[in-house]
Order: C-alpha cells, then sequence, then structure tokens
C-alpha cells in the first residue's frame, strides 16, 4: 500500500511539473530512483526535465565529490543512459567523457534514463546491496549543465524490506522517501542512505541531531547521544553559532572501518563495530566525529576561496587544505579534551603521536605544507611505495601548525586570544558578512590580527618552507617540551616496510637514504634469508645486529634469487613523549590553562 501511496504521489508532483513549469518558466528536475537489481549493485535512475526553453542541452556527471580531492570519474559506472522526449526517443550524444548532449529545440520535458553500478565502500563513493543503498549523490545524479543553481526532488523507490531513508535533505510533503534539494551544491552535498539502519537522535545546540547506524555494532545509543551533544556543544561554543536545523551522522560500522567525509549538513562515518566497547576504539571514533562535524564550519562555511563556487568537471586547487583539514585534525582532539572524556595525559600522547608521524617522514624533507595542499590532486589520494620520502600529510603538519599558532597566540596576547578567537573572526567576516571564500593572505590576516604580530617568518619557514619545526618553543609557552625516548638508541635499521600478518617478508616501501636504499634493495622484493639463515618474520631480521655491521641479504626479485649486502646504519626514528618542564612560571601555566581549558 506504502508503494502505492508514493507511486501516487510521484505521478501528481509530475504532473504539477507538466503543468506549472512553463507557465511559470521555470525549469523543474525530478529523479525518480528504483532499485530492481540491487543485489548487483545497481540503481535505475530517471530523470525528468521541464520547462526548458533552450535548443541544446548537456548532462553532467560530476567527475569528483567536494572533501575528497581526486578525480574519480564517476561516469565510469554509468551504462544504458538514455533520452526521450514526447514518449520518442531522443538522441544523447557523448561529446566529453562526462557530458552528454541533446537536441531541446523545440522540446519542453525530457525525460533522461541511466544505470549505476555502486559497489566501492568508502565514505565518498556509492554502494548498493539487498541489505541497503548509500548514496553519494556526484556519482548518482546526472545533472543539467547550466542549471547548478535549479531545485531538485528525488524520490527514493527502496528495495524490499528496505523501510528508513537517512538525510539531510527536506521530506516533501512529510514523505521520507521523497526528498527536496534548493539546488545541486546542497544535492551534491547531501548523502542519502537507504535501508534498515538503527535511528537515533538528540538534540545539541538548539539542533536536532539524527545518528543512523548500519552495519550493526557494539555501540550503547545513550552512551553515544551523551557524548556526541558534548562534541557539538563545544564545537559551537567556539563560533557562537550552529547553522543548522537538523543535522544527520551517517554512520557504516563495518569489520574494519575509518575515515570519514563531511558535507554541509551531514557527514558520513566508516568505523569498526566491534570497537565501541575499547578504550581506544571508543576515543578514536569520538575523534572522527568531532572531526567532520567541526568542518560544517571550517571549509563548509568558512572555506579557501578555491572551494566554492565548485567545478564539477575539473580540479579545484588550493594551497589552504593545511587550514581546511590539518585546523580540523587539531580541533578534533581537542575538543574531545574538552569535553573531558580523557585526560590531558591522553591528549599530549595524541599530538606526540602527530610529530611522530611528520617526524619519521622523510617526505617532510621535501615538501612543503603548502605544496602537500595544491598537490593533493594527483599525490595525497594516489599514494605509491615512494611516497613516504616525498610527500607529507597536510592533516598531520596542518594540525601542528594550528597547535603551535594557538600556543603563539594564547602567548602573545597574554591569554586574550586563541586560535578559536581566529576561526569565530574568519567565520563571521567570510562566512557571514562577505559571504566568499578567503584567500592566503587574508587567512595569515586573520591570524596576525589576534598574535599581534607579523607572521611572514614562520610561514616562510612552515607553510612555504622546509625549516624543522621548533616544537619545545611553543611548547614551552605552556610549560611542556619534547623528550625523545630513542635519544640514546644504537640500534640499526634497514630501513623498509613489509607486508604485515604475512609468513613471507615482502618489501612494500624503502626508506630514502637508509641502508637498504643505499645498498640497492627494492620494494616487492622478497627477503628469504640474511647470512644465509631463513628468515619469515619481519621484526627479526636483523636480530640486534649494530649499525656498521655488514649482512648479506638475500631476496627474491622477479622470480630470481640475489645476493645484496647491506651495511647496517644507525636508525634514524624519534619517539617523542610531551613532558612537563620543571617549575613552570606563573606566565606558562596562564598559557596552559588557556590552551587546555583547565579548570
Amino acid at each position: 500500500m506504502k508503494k502505492i501511496l508514493r507511486s501516487i504521489i510521484f505521478s501528481l508532483i509530475l504532473f504539477f511539473m507538466a503543468t506549472t513549469g512553463n507557465a511559470a518558466d521555470n525549469t523543474q528536475i525530478y529523479y525518480n530512483v528504483s532499485f530492481p537489481e540491487a543485489q548487483a549493485h545497481y540503481a535505475d535512475i530517471e530523470m525528468t526535465i521541464n520547462g526548458l526553453k533552450q535548443d541544446e542541452l548537456e548532462l553532467k556527471m560530476p567527475v569528483w565529490t567536494p572533501g575528497s580531492y581526486l578525480v574519480r570519474e564517476f561516469a565510469r559506472n554509468i551504462e544504458t543512459l538514455s533520452a526521450s522526449a514526447n514518449g520518442k526517443p531522443l538522441a544523447a550524444n557523448k561529446i566529453r567523457k562526462n557530458i552528454w548532449k541533446l537536441n531541446t529545440a523545440g522540446i519542453g520535458t525530457v525525460v533522461v534514463k541511466y544505470r549505476v553500478y555502486a559497489f566501492e565502500i568508502s565514505v565518498r563513493t556509492s554502494f548498493i546491496d539487498a541489505s541497503h543503498a548509500f548514496l553519494s549523490s556526484p556519482d548518482m545524479f546526472i545533472y543539467p549543465g547550466n542549471m547548478l543553481h535549479s531545485p531538485a526532488t528525488i524520490h527514493i523507490n527502496p528495495y524490499k524490506g528496505w523501510t528508513t531513508v537517512s538525510t539531510s535533505l527536506e521530506k516533501v510533503n512529510g514523505d521520507a522517501f521523497t526528498r527536496h534539494s534548493p539546488d545541486f551544491d546542497i544535492l551534491f552535498d547531501s548523502p542519502i542512505e537507504i535501508g534498515t539502519q538503527d535511528v537515533f537522535d538528540f538534540e545539541a545546540s538548539g539542533v536536532h541531531y539524527e545518528v543512523c547506524m548500519v552495519g550493526g555494532g557494539n555501540y550503547e545509543n545513550d552512551r553515544l547521544k551523551k557524548d556526541m551533544a558534548s562534541i557539538v556543544e563545544q564545537e559551537t561554543a567556539i563560533y557562537g553559532e550552529n547553522p543548522n536545523k537538523h543535522y544527520t551522522f551517517i554512520v557504516h560500522n563495518a569489520l574494519k572501518g575509518g575515515g570519514g567525509l563531511e558535507h554541509l549538513s551531514s557527514t558520513t562515518l566508516g568505523a569498526s563495530r566491534d570497537a565501541y566497547d575499547t578504550k581506544p576504539g571508543y576515543e578514536n571514533f569520538l575523534s572522527l566525529a568531532a572531526h567532520e562535524h567541526f568542518h560544517l564550519w571550517n571549509v563548509k562555511r568558512l572555506r579557501p576561496i578555491a572551494l566554492g563556487p565548485f567545478d564539477y568537471d575539473n580540479e579545484n586547487y588550493t594551497t589552504n587544505l593545511w587550514i581546511a583539514e590539518g585546523f580540523t585534525a587539531y580541533y578534533q582532539d581537542i575538543i574531545v579534551h574538552r569535553t573531558q572524556l580523557y585526560p590531558t595525559d591522553n591528549y599530549l600522547g595524541v599530538l606526540a603521536e602527530d610529530i611522530n608521524q611528520l617526524e619519521n617522514s622523510e617526505g617532510a624533507k621535501v615538501q612543503t605544507l603548502a605544496e602537500s595542499s595544491y598537490d593533493a590532486w594527483i599525490k595525497a589520494y594516489r599514494p605509491n611505495e615512494n611516497s613516504g620520502n616525498t610527500t607529507i600529510s597536510y592533516y598531520t603538519k596542518g594540525a601542528i601548525i594550528a597547535l603551535l599558532l594557538d600556543l603563539e597566540i594564547i602567548n602573545d596576547s597574554q591569554a586574550k586570544y586563541s586560535l578559536d578567537d581566529v576561526m569565530k573572526y574568519m567565520y563571521n567576516e567570510y562566512y557571514k558578512v562577505q559571504k566568499r571564500g578567503y584567500t592566503d593572505a587574508e587567512f595569515k590576516a586573520g591570524v596576525e590580527k589576534f598574535a599581534g604580530k607579523n607572521l611572514d617568518d614562520f610561514y616562510a619557514k612552515y607553510i612555504n618552507g622546509l625549516t624543522p619545526v621548533d616544537y619545545n618553543h611553543y611548547l614551552g609557552f605552556a610549560g611542556y617540551k619534547l623528550t625523545d625516548e630513542l635519544a640514546s638508541s644504537n640500534d640499526a635499521a634497514l630501513g623498509i616496510a613489509t607486508i604485515p600478518n604475512i609468513q613471507r617478508v615482502v618489501v612494500t616501501a624503502v626508506a630514502r637514504n637508509s641502508a637498504a636504499w643505499i645498498s640497492g634493495i627494492n620494494v616487492n622484493d622478497e627477503i628469504i634469508e640474511i647470512d644465509g639463515e631463513p628468515v619469515s618474520d619481519a621484526t627479526k631480521l636483523i636480530n640486534g645486529k649494530k649499525p656498521g655491521k655488514q649482512i648479506n641479504v638475500t631476496v627474491i626479485r622477479d622470480g630470481i634469487n640475489m645476493d645484496i649486502p647491506v651495511t647496517l646504519l644507525k636508525s634514524t626514528k624519534v619517539k617523542y613523549k610531551i613532558e612537563e618542564l620543571p617549575n613552570p612560571t606563573a606566565e606558562q601555566l596562564t598559557v596552559r590553562k588557556k590552551w587546555l581549558t583547565l579548570k
């Protein structure tokens, strides 16, 4: 009966479009989405465009999804596209990898039908099977090329047994299976989950939050409601307002899950379904939720000028992903700390892990932070076996830069200001007042406003240059210092990474200037012997041998056994921890209190 009612509603809406579209001189766009072969990972989509008054129409499929900076060629998953007008076939000629052109002279209404194959499990791509459908809108919905600002209505015909739709798109006449989008920028920023997901909600900062849990898990609804609400309230306090009326968390729980993708009024998270009852697993989930939710301000509204309006056909380059993502990575952990869900020592441990990750990367000597952002399109999402030697993460170093600037601002302002004030000022000035994105220079000026000083030197060293970070200078403002637990170690290192958890030692990466690098050990080499002794455990390759020792490494390369002499070198790995300085001053304790929001 419900399906019949929905079909009637669909017919009435379509009729209304057909009878009023031309009279109002408005183009109306309607999608009807069905899943006759969900078990084979297909969606069938019928798009009706009414009220056309143009001789030619271009239909486009985005090539990337905002928030994930890689051209993914979504059109590759489309098949059997056809068009018709007045019940007769209409030629749809493909003129580019993601564009079809139609001759619409004298035609007011066009119907386009196509199928989409969706079988890529991630937070940024669509996935369909018999249990549920996750529609990442940019890889599902073709749009009229000159109508990005046009509204669209989406009607969902669920597969058998599916009962629930979760999305931030508004319902049409109270029908959960019919949703409306004011324009395509919002549609492409609004994923849709359909299935039998577990849904619970809570109120925080005057906003209604819906949490949609897909795939089961050992989570506790009441605990998540309380802790997620605390995160929302802490983040809202920074900006002074929460711009949503409602917000949707779509959580995909899997055997091993991870990652997230932000949207204007929702987010999609990947989580491990059985990790909620472990301390690390639960804290990781809260940090992920805090990260993606923080994006509803930082990047979805307060944004680099290159990130909107979007060009969905091409890359959108910016050197400021270290702000959009790196600052968000900084805030994800300090926000969870502010909720008092874990103590200061835990938070300092998280910071130390970020520092260790950066300082143990050979890429930190090669790629600047600005370059890592600009080259995200060709490097960050396309890593290879040498990426560790040539690139850094703008998430990790960006978070470290946020830490440095936060401490700098607090110290230089005598704890009057912090990085929070920068974020709130920039949000108000550029999102609310000027209603546009910021330039590199404008964000720098915003930081300088609260630091009370020129930051040319800081930018030259740490944003646009490769100067090693002077951590102790900044941590010292709060009465802390870095200590390397491996400083006195004389351990040797081969300088390779291997495939974990198998009874073979296969090289997956070789660190620049390491013993393996110098001697010519290659990626994909299988190490079978060292000094004639068989090896099958990567952790026991050099068995306590010291730097300067020469060993003979036998490998299989392309089916051929090779002996490679290697002279072991001293390990350059660092393992920092953050410790309190003895006898911190009153000024240092003031900075610490402001930074860590200590009572």
